[in-house]
């Protein structure tokens, strides 16, 4: 199991960059990488599965930054559903944080699943050309990144949402 220095210095910089995004202040993302490390020492003796370390610690980022709205929005009351706002802004950078949470779950996927998944969704290589250079007929690759979707979306659940729905964290669970 990593200790807190070592995930300090896997994650330190995205994370930043995360929170900075989404404060848009450096010194407040400062503060707050400071906050999520503090959580990160006192709560990862409580992390079982190490498999599921960089989903928790960016659902413990995600709270603090919402943390840090709710403080902000207690105090500015002309900042109200700057929380919905969070979430709904789809840019770049959400897309590579979503896809940075996802991967683990990929990387579970049977061989075939995961290199189709990987190529087509990281190196964005389309199906077409995913079949052309791998020598496979395009319906195969279709077929292959359709099941392996399937299968993520139920390790996901399986993972990230309990049984009435409510999204948590998998490391929530540990």
């Amino acid at each position: 199991m990593m200790n807190t220095q070592q995930v300090w210095n896997t994650f330190k910089g995205d994370l930043h960059r995360f929170i900075k995004f989404k404060v848009n202040d450096t010194s407040v993302a400062d503060d707050i990488l400071q906050d999520v490390f503090i959580k990160i020492h006192s709560n990862l003796d409580h992390l079982k599965d190490e498999k599921k370390l960089s989903s928790w610690v960016y659902q413990l980022t995600r709270n603090t930054i919402i943390d840090y709205y709710r403080k902000k929005q207690l105090l500015f009351k002309d900042v109200e559903g700057m929380e919905n706002q969070f979430f709904i802004e789809d840019s770049p950078e959400d897309e590579r944080y979503c896809k940075e949470c996802v991967r683990p779950f990929i990387l579970e996927l049977p061989e075939d699943y995961k290199d189709a998944i990987l190529k087509i969704t990281y190196e964005n290589i389309s199906q077409k050309e995913y079949a052309e250079k791998n020598g496979l007929a395009y319906s195969t690759v279709k077929s292959r990144v359709q099941r392996g979707r399937d299968q993520l979306k139920k390790s996901f659940e399986t993972c990230c949402v309990d049984n009435q729905g409510d999204n948590e964290c998998c490391s929530d669970r540990n």
